[in-house]
């Protein structure tokens, strides 16, 4: 049965023809063997979200190694990534959720203008969560509770009555669901969706939470908050009453471990400008294969809100998922420069 890989592999060769390596000489052939990319530059897109940085730079290293000149990334919100894919601003991404924002990628033109290439991180959950020990004392497991005004004011931070929910950034896949959410769980009245910014939002709740305070919050997996506020320990998934989507595809899985969390379990994808990978097959296969868990990224993100947060830190960090990880790298490297010959 062929792979991923190789679907892509024949995907990319079946759109255009690649120049055979016809008049190089054999010093050529060889650099053009381990280093297809022959110092041709290439401009990722990346998410502002600094914690999503190191699964870039575990991408960058990789095509670095194969000869490309990987310049500084550009930076935007979802969306606008994609439109700079689709526009040729940017080569490649690493960021794109595959169901979450789904609607972005089909805005920038979908499989007209860019390719989805492979799992970055597969198997990712967002939802909603509470306290443990409020969900305790209160019999809370559903959002639906929060209808009933005095459970919901137990989550009241500014004193209106309202359960205050931390959220997303405007802009962000998940802002829509959310206030699709309260609006189709008819929450509207008993709950405020605070948007952005979410870093500092989260820091604020996890202060309320070590003074023994209710919390409730948005998140998602993989990212440093669930090794703070532990799922099981600290905190608690919340189910919805029922799947409900803006984009009315509510026949997707949503569930974890028993519970409907609202949202699809997702995956995290590398996205190309398809005429990148039309004329660059090393580079669309070697980011059709990178994969890291979601439980390593988590990790990377924990030494960064420890104070490890630097561009350079990050880079470092990269590169020792890289050094421990030395025989899956090499793999992804072998099989990049096999599709350039």
């Amino acid at each position: 049965m062929p792979t991923q890989t190789d679907m892509l592999y024949k995907r990319i060769h079946g759109i255009t023809a690649i120049a055979a390596f016809s008049a190089v000489t054999l010093a050529g052939v060889a650099q053009a063997a381990t280093a297809p990319g022959n110092g041709e530059k290439i401009t990722p897109v990346f998410s502002n979200v600094a914690e999503e940085r190191f699964r870039g730079e575990v991408a960058i290293a990789g095509l670095e190694e194969l000869g490309y000149e990987v310049v500084d990334p550009k930076e935007a919100e979802y969306a606008g990534m994609m439109t700079a894919l689709s526009s040729g601003e940017g080569d490649f991404s690493v960021h794109l959720w595959d169901k979450l924002h789904d609607g972005f990628f089909q805005q920038a033109g979908g499989d007209r203008a860019l390719l989805k290439a492979g799992s970055i991180i597969p198997g990712v959950l967002q939802g909603y969560l509470i306290d443990r020990k409020t969900a305790a004392e209160h019999n809370i497991g559903s959002l639906n509770d929060l209808k009933d005004p005095e459970i919901a004011k137990l989550f009241d931070i500014d004193g209106d009555g309202k359960a205050d929910l931390v959220g997303c950034n405007p802009g962000w896949g998940c802002q829509g669901v959310i206030d699709h959410h309260l609006k189709a769980y008819g929450l509207e009245n008993t709950v405020t969706h605070l948007q952005g910014p979410y870093f500092e939002r989260m820091a604020d709740a996890i202060a309320r939470y070590r003074e023994g305070m209710p919390i409730l919050y948005y998140t998602w997996v993989p990212q440093w908050i669930a090794g703070v506020l532990v799922e099981g320990k600290d905190v608690i998934w919340l189910e919805v009453p029922f799947t409900s989507l803006p984009d009315g595809n509510n026949d997707v899985v949503t569930s974890y471990k028993g519970r409907n969390l609202g949202f699809a379990v997702d995956e995290v994808i590398s996205v190309l400008s398809l005429d990148f990978a039309k004329t660059h097959p090393a580079a669309a296969v070697f980011l059709s294969q990178v994969q890291i868990s979601a439980g390593d990224e988590s990790a990377e993100n924990l030494k960064m809100k420890n104070g490890e947060d630097s561009i350079d830190d990050i880079k470092r960090h990269a590169q020792e998922w890289i050094s421990a990880h030395p025989d899956q790298f090499n793999d992804w490297l072998e099989r990049a420069r096999a599709a350039a010959k």
